[in-house]
């Protein structure tokens, strides 16, 4: 069985965590997405609302892809979440050369670690390519319209808080 484990802090999660995620199905057998948890970042949404918001978003696309979906959260590094649930693969949303500067920097400390768990890069399609959760709350914040960014369903999520 193939396992891969998509990180993320979906606060909240977007079109383009989506457009990742639902791509991912078709490389794995089970999908597990972590959430992360910062000590020292103010998310708009805990933690337990996140997991929430993407079993909402991906398990009917999981389902429809015969993919087992996993959502959960984590603190600590990365190559042990992957380990400790049996993924094979880091899967990793690129958006721009920049987040690839990161990424492969990230890649290369987490082979250092642990040589058995592989990162596959997914580039973002250009619709969504450009969306980041830091942006969405900021729009939000200043009373805007995030509509073409997040669901119907996170969009009225987020007008409640």
């Amino acid at each position: 069985m193939r396992i891969g484990l998509y990180p993320g802090s979906f606060d909240p999660i977007t079109l383009g965590h989506k457009d990742i995620i639902t791509r991912a199905l078709s490389l794995v057998d089970k999908l597990v997405v972590g959430v992360g948890v910062s000590a020292t970042k103010k998310p708009l949404f805990n933690v337990e609302e996140r997991i929430a918001m993407i079993e909402e978003e991906l398990a009917s696309a999981a389902k429809k892809a015969g993919v087992e979906l996993s959502v959960l959260s984590f603190d600590g590094l990365l190559v042990d979440v992957a380990q400790k649930h049996k993924a094979s693969l880091i899967v990793r949303g690129l958006r721009s050369g920049t987040d690839f500067e990161y990424e492969a920097q990230m890649t290369a400390m987490n082979r250092k670690m642990n040589k058995d768990i592989e990162t596959v890069f997914l580039a973002s399609t250009p619709e969504v390519g450009f969306i980041s959760s830091t942006l969405v709350r900021q729009i939000s914040a200043m009373g805007g319209d995030v509509s073409p960014f997040v669901s119907p369903y996170v969009k009225k999520l987020m007008e409640k808080k």
